[in-house]
């Protein structure tokens, strides 16, 4: 039986990720990524971090290639960083490689010493303008009388 399991890559780096064209580039539509085992270690004692990244993007011409995302989270398991530093260093990664029209990143860090950190880092293209929100549709049950 073949062994599927791959190393994990080397430094983060923008060559790992991938991208696919985006097949409705006329739509702004939003894509949301959970990413539930996000690790880094800590930059001063090198005790490891653990994480959920929440990734949030409105496509223009590309979207991120999934196994290639992942591939890229994991290249920080061995990387010393800030909580912050490594939040803004994804999001400036993903908009060199989709050039989206929005991008926010949010990061939830477990507890460490009694805290926890969350992170949000966002990107808009120039001139980008989100969709306004359509309130759901409420219909009433015609029993309800």
């Amino acid at each position: 039986m073949a062994n599927d399991r791959q190393p994990p890559p080397g430094e983060p780096s923008t060559g790992l990720l991938a991208t696919f064209p985006n097949p409705q580039p006329l739509r702004d539509y939003g894509i949301r990524i959970r990413i539930p085992e996000f690790t880094c270690l800590c930059p001063k004692t090198g005790q490891p971090d653990f994480g959920t990244l929440l990734l949030e993007y409105y496509p223009d011409q590309a979207c991120i290639e999934l196994k290639a995302l992942k591939l890229y989270v994991w290249s920080f398991r061995d990387q010393g960083t800030f909580h912050e530093a490594v939040t803004n260093r994804i999001v400036a990664d993903l908009v060199a490689v989709l050039e989206p029209r929005f991008l926010r990143l949010t990061a939830h860090f477990n507890v460490r010493g009694g805290l926890f950190t969350s992170v949000s880092v966002e990107h808009r293209a120039p001139g980008w303008q989100p969709p306004l929100p359509v309130p759901p549709v409420v219909a009433e049950h015609p029993e309800s009388g």
